[in-house]
């Protein structure tokens, strides 16, 4: 067995040991924690199989934006693991049931598609000017092959891509009545003496009950 083999069985074990770990861990930021490990081996086995551009999607987008929101909204969600798990043994028949379906249908689809395919061959070697053996790379083919054959629905997402970004701006920074918002350059320009306003007033004193007059009386018995 060659180091390639010994890493893809590495990857392999690792990934089926963290996906296993997402479905029963208690603890929702542990399970979030280890889908993180099982894209970061699948990236790695897909970098074993030269697929250089996919592996850099998952660990770009997956790893660095998607993930890191599920474990911020996680980390933010006030989740009771007592309350969630009090009907687990209830619809565990159901989600065995709807999994081990899901399962065979895979299996099905995989199987049956394979079947009638032949051996992939290898990439054809490239030779430059000099002789030499030139590389393949898996994402310079797929660039060249969007912004030639594909060119114009890669155009089209581009615009439509841009056009949804506009709209959500637009969306959000349109005027409502209903709601109270504060100019924030009037917020910047705001000095401390605008703040507070000193007022003078008159100086007064309420009598108590020890400042009482007394007695006519007793003034004229002193």
């Amino acid at each position: 067995m060659d180091a390639k083999t010994g890493f893809f069985y590495l990857f392999s074990v690792v990934l089926l040991f963290a996906a296993f770990r997402v479905i029963t861990a208690r603890n929702p930021v542990h399970a979030v924690l280890h889908l993180i490990l099982a894209f970061s081996q699948a990236a790695a086995i897909w970098l074993l199989l030269k697929a250089e551009f996919l592996a850099i999607v998952l660990v770009l987008v997956y790893l660095g934006a998607v993930m890191v929101l599920f474990l911020f909204v996680v980390m933010m969600l006030d989740i009771h693991i007592d309350t969630i798990r009090k009907g687990f043994w209830k619809h565990f028949p159901l989600a065995a049931f709807v999994g081990a379906m899901i399962a065979l249908e895979m299996a099905a689809v995989l199987i049956g598609g394979f079947r009638g395919m032949d051996e992939p061959k290898a990439a054809a070697v490239v030779l430059d000017v000099a002789g030499q053996v030139v590389p393949y790379s898996n994402a310079k083919a797929l660039g060249k092959l969007l912004y030639t054959e594909y060119l114009y629905p890669v155009e089209i997402a581009a615009v439509i891509l841009l056009v949804a970004m506009i709209a959500a701006i637009a969306l959000t920074l349109r005027q409502r009545k209903d709601t109270k918002a504060i100019d924030p350059s009037t917020q910047v320009r705001v000095r401390a003496r605008d703040r507070l306003q000193v007022v003078k007033l008159a100086a007064t004193q309420k009598p108590g009950p020890e400042v009482a007059s007394e007695p006519a009386g007793e003034e004229k018995k002193a």
